[in-house]
Parts: C-alpha cells; sequence; structure tokens
C-alpha cells in the first residue's frame, strides 16, 4: 500500500502546534498572565478536533 505523506506531515504540524501551545499556557500561568493562559489552553483545545479530522481524512483515502 502506498502511504500519504500529506496526513502524516499535517499530524506532525498539529502535534507541533500542540506543544507550542502548551508551553505558551504553562509560562503564562507563571507569570500570572491569565487571560493568554485561557487564550492558548482554548487553541490547544480546537487543535484536538483539527488532528481527529485530519487523521479520519487521511484513514478514508487509503
Amino acid at each position: 500500500m502506498k502511504r500519504s505523506y500529506r496526513g502524516v506531515i499535517l499530524l506532525s504540524i498539529v502535534l507541533l502546534l500542540n506543544i507550542i501551545f502548551t508551553q505558551y499556557t504553562i509560562n503564562h500561568y507563571y507569570y500570572e498572565n491569565y487571560k493568554l493562559v485561557i487564550l492558548f489552553a482554548a487553541l490547544n483545545v480546537i487543535l484536538f478536533p483539527v488532528a481527529l479530522f485530519i487523521y479520519k481524512k487521511e484513514v478514508k483515502n487509503r
């Protein structure tokens, strides 16, 4: 079977963004900047359905 690199690359980008947003959330929480904590935590939660959508689309295209 031929493997699609587009899905792997997109999921890797989502994972990288997830790690970045988590780091920003932790750093801003440490400095008590709670508005940005909520923003980055919300962005982190939004990335989960995006990753599921990409994964399901790639599984369907096999």
